[in-house]
């Protein structure tokens, strides 16, 4: 049998985080888990004249908090109360914070969006979602563009 207690849900604000959120709320109600709804404050910022430098954006806890905020308006009220829902906003390399995490809260599952980059935006951008799902220490659930979406027969 599969117990799900805990489920983590990265959110980047884009459509496919808005899809991934559907899919983990969906599972946090079915299996009465705790959701964990993830921002990374990604703390690169590349230099274009050296891509292999990078300056550390440290952000105050009054900003942080606001993010908490507003990650938490995710997910409407009615949900909150059948759920517990937690907002983890991190500041580091998302994919290393995703992984972290996971381990920390005991996360059962992990349930984010993927964007689907290929060739040479893959290759600049890296996949947030590929490294997760090859590093993670639980399953990873990945959500493509809304087009994709699973639908019944």
């Amino acid at each position: 049998m599969i117990t799900i207690k805990n489920i983590l849900c990265p959110i980047d604000y884009s459509i496919y985080s808005e899809m991934a959120l559907k899919y983990a709320i969906e599972f946090a109600e079915k299996y009465q888990a705790k959701l964990y709804l993830m921002h990374v404050l990604d703390i690169r910022i590349y230099e274009i004249n050296d891509p292999g430098l990078y300056n550390i954006n440290v952000v105050d806890n009054e900003t942080i908090d606001k993010l908490r905020e507003r990650l938490l308006k995710c997910v409407n009220e009615d949900t909150k109360g059948r759920i517990p829902v937690e907002a983890l906003i991190i500041q580091g390399v998302p994919f290393a914070e995703i992984i972290s995490a996971s381990k920390e809260y005991k996360i059962d599952l992990i349930v984010l969006g993927t964007h689907g980059r290929t060739g040479l935006s893959h290759a600049i951008m890296g996949s947030v979602a590929e490294k997760v799902v090859r590093k993670a220490p639980c399953p990873v659930l990945t959500i493509r563009h809304p087009e994709h979406d699973f639908i019944m027969p």
